[in-house]
């Protein structure tokens, strides 16, 4: 005798209640390990995430010390071949006054030794002589120093003499004072458009005739002994 309908369908849905249940009760129970393993990976992710910037900590650190390191480096580098540049310099004073005192040095009287010009600023340029003179030993040779420079502006010659040459004091020259040697250094103004060709130095000594002696420009923008070059040729 087979079994009512409603009895089956009743049945049927008494079964799928029980695996139903069953099936959740499986899941809830299961999802506290997975909740465990996302925590726990959540807290690998973090302590992952943390050394990771630990580490990019460091490379930066590391990168600017090595750019430091290379900074320094180059720094000492050119102080290094600063000093030896100035030693060579002294090394090459230090003969040049052995040359001028010492016995068997060449007397002779008050002399522009060298000259050296140097572009400064906008028109300017610093010039440097040495002035020496041993013929007389111990007595003071003192005048006043100053320059004319020959040229060309506008495709015509030109010759600027010292008052064109500076601005301000010392218009009839820059003094000079000493028993062997001395260096002088000034400044003097070149107008727009002028290129120079020849410079001379005068001296005019408190006494005795006054001196002077030529140097071509392009030589004397150059590196030669003593921070110029001899005189081209004295007048």
């Amino acid at each position: 005798m087979s079994a009512p309908p409603a009895a089956v369908l009743w049945g049927v849905l008494a079964i799928a209640v029980l695996f139903g249940g069953w099936g959740l009760w499986r899941a809830l129970g299961g999802g506290g390990d997975v909740h465990a393993r996302l925590s726990a990976s959540e807290q690998s992710n973090q302590q992952l995430q943390a050394r990771l910037d630990e580490m990019q900590q460091n490379v930066a650190t590391l990168t600017r010390s090595d750019q430091i390191s290379r900074d320094a480096n180059r720094d000492l580098q050119g102080a290094l071949a600063e000093r030896e540049e100035e030693i060579a310099g002294l090394r090459a004073d230090v003969a040049f006054y052995e040359r001028l005192v010492g016995a068997t040095s060449q007397r002779r009287g008050l002399t522009v030794h060298a000259l050296r010009m140097s572009p400064q600023n906008g028109n300017a340029w610093e010039f440097q002589t040495t002035l020496t003179q041993n013929l007389n030993r111990g007595a003071v040779s003192s005048g006043r120093l100053s320059l004319v420079i020959e040229g060309t502006l506008d495709g015509k010659r030109e010759e600027l003499v010292w008052s064109e040459l500076r601005q301000g004091d010392e218009a009839g020259g820059t003094p000079f004072s000493f028993k062997y040697f001395q260096q002088i250094k000034g400044d003097v103004f070149l107008p727009d458009g002028f290129a120079p060709v020849r410079v001379t130095v005068k001296l005019q000594p408190r006494s005795g005739s006054p001196i002077s002696e030529s140097f071509n420009w392009s030589e004397v923008i150059g590196n030669g002994p003593q921070g110029g070059v001899p005189p081209a040729e004295a007048d």
